[in-house]
């Protein structure tokens, strides 16, 4: 018996083999022109040498990287300063653990991901991520000198 199962295995896979599309080459043949497009994975780097905004609404709010400093304005709340020492930087997102001049935790993320801020339909090229103690503010995020303008 568990020879006969072996035997209808084999052919099974033997089949299922020779069916893949191959190059003359024997390795595995490029995509028809008419298959659907495959998306581009996302940077594994990120240029964060330069000053970069991130903005949110509801609630509104705005951080500064510039460099090792952050400072996170929010109407009707004193702006908070923090530093930290470097930011991490993998598989498309920058991550900042920053302590505030009280010693308070800041985590800040950017992610490669275009962004839009949902009021304006100004698109940004990243996300962004600020999260203190049980607050997290969600936003979008640019380099300052290029930050995304409304036409007139």
């Amino acid at each position: 018996m568990v020879c006969a199962m072996r035997s209808a295995v084999i052919p099974a896979f033997l089949v299922l083999c020779a069916c893949q599309p191959q190059a003359p080459d024997g390795k595995a043949a490029p995509p028809p022109a008419d298959a659907p497009y495959a998306a581009t994975p996302p940077p594994t780097n990120m240029d964060i040498s330069k000053p970069i905004t991130a903005r949110g609404n509801e609630p509104f709010w705005a951080l500064t990287i510039d460099g090792k400093s952050f400072r996170l304005t929010r109407p009707d709340h004193p702006d908070i300063v923090a530093e930290a020492p470097g930011a991490a930087i993998a598989n498309g997102r920058a991550i900042w653990v920053a302590k505030t001049l009280e010693g308070q935790q800041m985590t800040v993320s950017l992610y490669a991901s275009e962004c839009s801020d949902g009021m304006s339909d100004l698109k940004y090229p990243m996300s962004a991520e600020v999260v203190m103690l049980n607050e997290a503010l969600r936003g979008c995020a640019a380099k300052t000198a290029e930050l995304p303008r409304e036409k007139p």
